[in-house]
């Protein structure tokens, strides 16, 4: 048998998820130090930990120990931050690992989940490893949901699973509560990625958790706190899929690193809660900012980022010209997101930067191929 024999078929023939290049490539492949990048292309926390995360990095004493496989300190820490029951939350590595938690619980080979794309690239990526069968459900024009055609394919194809993404990930739109409710009565497992809920001026759906057994709702310290690089998520679950989720969870998913931080981040919450502020009144100034450049629409944004379509001119090269000015944004070009950039918010400077980039970058062209097509981090 020939090796390439063993690999699931599936497998083998499934695309690669593409991630965000780390700092320490780019700055090699752009011969630039790293302090002279403005990343805005992966939508993390500009303002990074707050100073009590970072202090309890630094003090932390337990180092050489295996941490709590129920990570219980932090999921009481939760209970008091989401008002929830401690029983009802778990935490995971990135809200990544509870998706992919979730769909190795409920899928057999060849179940159905259900997402409604353009949307977060990780959610057709997680599908194919648990041997899903996945069903897109476009979304409109203006990225709203296509509730009828979700209808129509929970029944249709018998799905197991809907993903469901809230603010949306790329274009940052929201789902209102008639809506929620009316797809919470389909036959389906629907899950809520929250990750930029707090960028939102509504509530979080993690209360809904007690009332529809049949919605998990997902958030993450990556964005509020600064944490993407500890990697901490977290959940709130039915209560009859929870003892499923724990008995294959691995057991020391929450490094005590990240258990430590997290903690302590919540701890810290006006400083996180004042970041917020920063960031949504930068990110109606960014959007203010760049109408002088009319080939550049935004769409309305409820979290960290804007989604912006590029008129007339090609938005890969776009990208690239930025990219030689030491600037990063996301380029998009599939069904739904044609010649796109989508803009993290930054600092008031790192908008200035990005102004001066985008004013003596935007017509050069420098040739360069190494970047590819993104799938929505």
């Amino acid at each position: 048998m020939k090796q390439t024999e063993w690999i699931r078929p599936d497998i083998a023939d499934m695309e690669p998820y593409t991630p965000i290049v780390p700092f320490e490539v780019l700055s090699a492949r752009l011969g630039r130090p790293s302090a002279t990048i403005t990343k805005l292309d992966a939508n993390e926390n500009p303002y990074g930990p707050s100073p009590k995360a970072l202090a309890a990095l630094q003090d932390g004493r337990f180092y050489h120990i295996y941490p709590d496989p129920e990570a219980n300190e932090l999921r009481a820490a939760l209970s008091d931050y989401v008002d929830l029951p401690k029983a009802r939350l778990m935490a995971g590595a990135g809200a990544d690992e509870l998706i992919d938690l979730v769909l190795r619980v409920v899928l057999s080979p060849g179940d159905v989940v259900i997402d409604c794309p353009p949307s977060f690239g990780m959610y057709p990526f997680s599908t194919a490893v648990n041997a899903g069968r996945y069903f897109p459900v476009w979304r409109k024009a203006d990225f709203s949901l296509d509730v009828d055609g979700i209808e129509t394919a929970v029944i249709a194809q018998h799905a197991k699973i809907l993903l469901l993404c809230a603010p949306n990930n790329p274009d940052g739109s929201l789902i209102d509560d008639d809506t929620l409710r009316r797809l919470l009565t389909l036959p389906v497992l629907v899950i809520l990625d929250e990750a930029y809920i707090d960028f939102a001026a509504v509530n979080s759906r993690m209360s809904w958790t007690l009332t529809y057994e049949n919605l998990v709702v997902l958030r993450t310290f990556s964005k509020l706190a600064g944490l993407a690089g500890l990697r901490v998520g977290y959940g709130a679950f039915p209560e009859w899929l929870l003892p499923h989720l724990w008995k294959i969870k691995q057991p020391y998913n929450i490094n005590v690193a990240a258990s430590l931080t997290a903690v302590a981040a919540l701890q810290d919450r006006d400083w996180l809660h004042d970041k917020v502020r920063l960031i949504v009144a930068e990110r109606g100034r960014m959007v203010a900012q760049l109408a002088q450049f009319d080939w550049l629409r935004p769409y309305p944004s409820h979290a960290n980022f804007v989604l912006f379509r590029v008129l007339g001119r090609d938005a890969r090269q776009l990208k690239l010209d930025l990219e030689q000015h030491g600037v990063l944004v996301r380029y998009f070009n599939k069904p739904g997101l044609d010649n796109c950039i989508r803009i993290s918010v930054g600092r008031p400077q790192d908008t200035e930067r990005l102004k001066e980039a985008l004013r003596s970058g935007h017509d050069e062209c420098t040739g360069s191929s190494d970047s590819t097509p993104d799938d929505g981090n």
